[in-house]
């Protein structure tokens, strides 16, 4: 399905919208339409071949397009986008489970056919070499603005009154599912508020992705008292999101699988340190523009939160890397070299 405020689908649109400004005839091809896209997609098996086409997969959970897509005679790119580990699913979702286990068999079949395979990260571009992809390419995702939004005025003139408890706001931002693991972050909020900042405070920004690992966590955090102390949202703009991000201390991100990390981006962009979980593609994209932890209990947590907060100069430094970061990344001509990059597979068809 193409989603709107997704990664993937927000890359796949930012793709598309390149290729037309460029000159380039683009489609959306869908396996499931969603009502709130389906204007923009047609199904996969409307697809009519033409000459010079190349059929770019973005590949992030199972689907009957891989299947299909291995017996094409038009060149593939995979657009990889990471899969999800199914072991991080297993106790919550067996569906969504089987889905990713469904998905790394699509992968080991349809990388060695792939005339090329796209990674927005060293750590997933090694992904698709395992799989079996001759030749990867690393581009960042396209979908990250550069400079980034500006914040909703009215939101962040909410978000930005004095909190009636003092303390420190944190932002968590990603999808409810189990590998977000969010509630490690409401377990470290939990010891912090005990601690060193009992008027500290959380907003979780993202779609509840598993329904009951999202109803699990509100139940968790009214079990430590935190209701009136973790707020769960969801559904905003872009700009109202950066409403949040400028409005927080610290952007806390403990997930345990990430291919990329949109979130740590946007917030080097806004100016917000960040304190991390050394996992996945976390280490690449923050490269010391951020605390990054190796262990995340949820006192260490508590302590490199506390820590970074209470030193304005390690605070500044970070945001100050952050910053710069964002121009190593290379995110601000991404669009183009994906673009160039994709168009320079036309004629290299593997043999189905």
């Amino acid at each position: 399905m193409l989603h709107r405020h997704d990664a993937v689908g927000e890359h796949t649109r930012a793709l598309r919208d390149r290729l037309v400004a460029s000159g380039v005839a683009s489609q959306i091809y869908t396996e499931i339409p969603d009502p709130a896209t389906r204007t923009e997609t047609r199904h996969y098996l409307d697809y009519q071949s033409e000459a010079g086409d190349i059929l770019v997969y973005q590949f992030a959970t199972e689907s009957a397009i891989a299947g299909w897509l291995a017996s094409r005679r038009e060149p593939v790119v995979i657009n990889y986008h990471s899969i999800t580990p199914p072991r991080f699913f297993e106790p919550w979702s067996n569906p969504i489970a089987r889905l990713q286990v469904g998905a790394l068999q699509e992968l080991a079949e349809l990388a060695p056919r792939a005339a090329l395979g796209i990674a927005v990260s060293r750590f997933d571009a090694e992904e698709l070499r395992r799989a079996g992809c001759a030749t990867t390419s690393v581009i960042p995702v396209a979908n990250v603005p550069v400079p980034p939004v500006d914040p909703d005025p009215v939101m962040l003139a909410r978000l930005g009154g004095r909190h009636p408890d003092g303390g420190h706001h944190w932002l968590s931002v990603g999808r409810l599912a189990p590998n977000k693991a969010h509630h490690e972050t409401i377990a470290a909020l939990f010891v912090t508020r005990s601690t060193s900042d009992p008027g500290a405070r959380l907003t979780v920004v993202g779609s509840p992705a598993e329904p009951s690992y999202a109803a699990a966590l509100k139940r968790y955090t009214g079990a430590l008292g935190l209701s009136d102390t973790v707020q769960f949202v969801s559904g905003i703009s872009d700009a109202e999101l950066a409403a949040y991000y400028r409005a927080a201390d610290v952007l806390v991100m403990l997930s345990d699988h990430e291919g990329f990390g949109v979130p740590l981006v946007e917030a080097m962009g806004h100016g917000l340190p960040v304190v991390a979980y050394d996992a996945g593609a976390v280490s690449e994209i923050v490269a010391g523009a951020g605390v990054v932890l190796r262990h995340k209990s949820p006192r260490q947590v508590a302590l490199a939160v506390s820590g970074l907060l209470a030193d304005p100069d390690q605070r500044g430094r970070l945001v100050e890397a952050g910053r710069r970061r964002i121009g190593e990344l290379g995110l601000a001509d991404a669009g183009k070299r994906l673009v160039e990059t994709v168009l320079a597979v036309s004629g290299s068809a593997p043999t189905p």
